[in-house]
């Protein structure tokens, strides 16, 4: 493999002679170019079309105090060859704008969007310039993450800029839904057009809590800054760990005890198996199949008290560490894990059956909330989603971590795109974490889960990722003076995969709504962190 990582390297510069002000190699795996602005477009759309790279994130930066500029960062993944490559230009304060490349690639929409409102980087040619972190009551001229913004400073709130779609007609009716909700649940904003019960169009918007934690972690020790990790989701708090140390551990050019990878997978499958067993049960409630809620929040329940027994949270915080894990498990664990997995296994499967041969349930998710193969391309959408479009991406597999690499396990795909493949994306994955936590306890052998990490050297960085039950998520972190944060970017899962919810329900009832995005399953405080 690193043959080919250095071939690959060795002919994309080749290609792109002359385009590129210098080259570094940041670790094994991801080579960065540095280019003019006015070169990438040319640059991304040769690693894009040319070179079948996927955007794996972007992230801006202000590094005045360093190199005198700001900062964008394009992180391509090459999954044949497990490598990435990372372009890099330099923004001036005094002309902060750079192409934008969103109405050529989609997938750059929020990216693009969300440097405006946070760094003050206007893309030129943005087919969408609306706030979209922000909102428009945000003052335009105050970006929050540029560093001499204090983080715990209150801004007063100007005239709303908010746009919405204009329908018109008298036949068609505008449905505003939250942001406020009658349930318990995060805030969004929807709002339809409809004829009748049928959805022409939708509006959705995020981001009415975003807590600013990239912000707060400026300047926070690397060890502190993983409790903010741990806290950007409830339900994901693991994966959001692991990304993060994994990132850290990339800065550091440290490879984590072997034991220390096992456990990592093992909690992070058991942490797919309490939110895809829970989510295959949310979903019955959208087509009101009693048996279907009640009994997956009851196995669900059954693995959080799993994790409570064998880690001390319910939700599996406080067990990573930087270097590897807080604690090891016993042989009574071990027990204790494979004795509930096997329970919950069998049991799971029965309301699997009975779901998939349930006449309405099958009627309601069949056809219900597509998303097509290239819309899901497109959008660069990851995890369940893209799987049941027919994407077949999974960086467990595509591009290992922790001891995945070591680990034999199916990567189900559905082409249908539909509520239904989503469900049966989530349902075969079930079955495929069990496999692999069974293949954990068998090969895991003693040895010490963690390790000392070395000095890390100012304006290192790194890149860690996992896929996460939502899909995959990635943390990028740029190290300061003095092993602290300078800069760091959560790109998760929900992140990529909220701006194709919109386009899923168009001709579907207003009705099913709930339903397509109880499909999705996709959370908002991962967007507002």
């Amino acid at each position: 493999m690193e043959k080919n990582r250095r071939l690959f390297i060795s002919r994309l510069k080749q290609t792109l002679t002359g385009k590129y002000l210098s080259v570094d190699e940041i670790s094994e795996q991801e080579t960065e170019f540095l280019v003019w602005k006015n070169q990438l477009p040319e640059v991304c759309r040769l690693l894009l079309e040319q070179r079948g790279g996927r955007l794996f994130t972007m992230v801006g930066g202000d590094e005045r105090s360093w190199t005198g500029t700001l900062a964008l960062y394009y992180v391509f993944a090459f999954d044949k060859t497990q490598q990435f490559v990372t372009v890099k230009t330099l923004v001036s304060e005094e002309e902060p704008t750079f192409p934008s490349l969103a109405a050529e690639f989609p997938a750059f929409n929020w990216y693009e969007r969300e440097v405006k409102d946070l760094l003050g980087l206007r893309p030129q040619g943005h087919p969408d310039p609306r706030p979209l972190t922000l909102h428009g009551d945000w003052p335009e001229e105050i970006h929050p993450l540029r560093k001499e913004f204090p983080a715990d400073e209150w801004v007063a709130r100007v005239e709303s800029r908010e746009a919405f779609m204009r329908y018109q007609g008298q036949d068609v009716t505008e449905i505003p839904v939250g942001p406020i909700h009658a349930g318990i649940i995060e805030p969004g904003h929807f709002r339809f057009g409809a004829v009748g019960d049928t959805v022409l169009h939708l509006d959705a918007r995020l981001f009415y809590t975003h807590r600013g934690l990239e912000k707060i972690s400026e300047g926070q020790p690397l060890a502190k800054a993983l409790f903010i990790a741990e806290r950007i989701c409830g339900v994901c708090a693991l994966s959001h760990a692991v990304a993060y140390a994994q990132a850290v551990e990339t800065a550091a050019a440290t490879e984590v005890p072997l034991r220390a990878r096992y456990l990592r997978s093992l909690f992070l499958e058991v942490e797919r198996l309490y939110n895809h067993i829970g989510d295959v049960g949310n979903a019955c409630a959208g087509f009101g199949l009693a048996v279907g809620i009640s009994q997956g929040a009851r196995l669900r329940e059954q693995l959080l008290q799993l994790n409570e027994r064998v880690s001390g949270h319910r939700y599996l915080r406080g067990i990573v560490a930087l270097g590897g894990m807080r604690s090891d498990l016993s042989a009574a664990e071990f027990a204790d894990i494979l004795h509930t997995l096997n329970r919950v296994e069998a049991e799971f499967q029965e309301i699997a059956e009975i779901i998939l041969s349930h006449d309405i349930a099958i009627n309601r998710m069949h056809n219900t909330g597509v998303l097509t193969l290239q819309q899901a391309v497109d959008l660069a959408v990851v995890g369940v989603a893209a799987r049941a479009s027919g994407r077949d991406i999974d960086v467990r597999r595509d591009q290992p971590y922790a001891a995945y690499d070591r680990l034999k396990f199916s990567v189900p795909v559905y082409p249908e795109g539909d509520v239904l493949a989503r469900i049966r994306v989530r349902i075969d994955e079930v079955t495929q974490s069990c496999h692999i936590v069974r293949q954990v306890l068998a090969q895991i052998e003693p040895g010490p889960v963690c390790c000392e990490l070395p000095a890390i050297a100012p304006h290192r960085r790194g890149i860690g990722w996992v896929e996460s039950s939502k899909g995959e998520t990635v943390h990028w972190l740029l190290v300061g003076a003095d092993e602290m944060v300078d800069r760091y970017r959560v790109r998760s899962a929900t992140f990529s995969n909220w701006p194709a919810v919109p386009l899923t329900v168009p001709g579907n009832i207003v009705p099913d709504f709930p339903l397509i995005n109880k499909s999705f399953e996709l959370c908002y405080a991962c967007c507002d962190r």
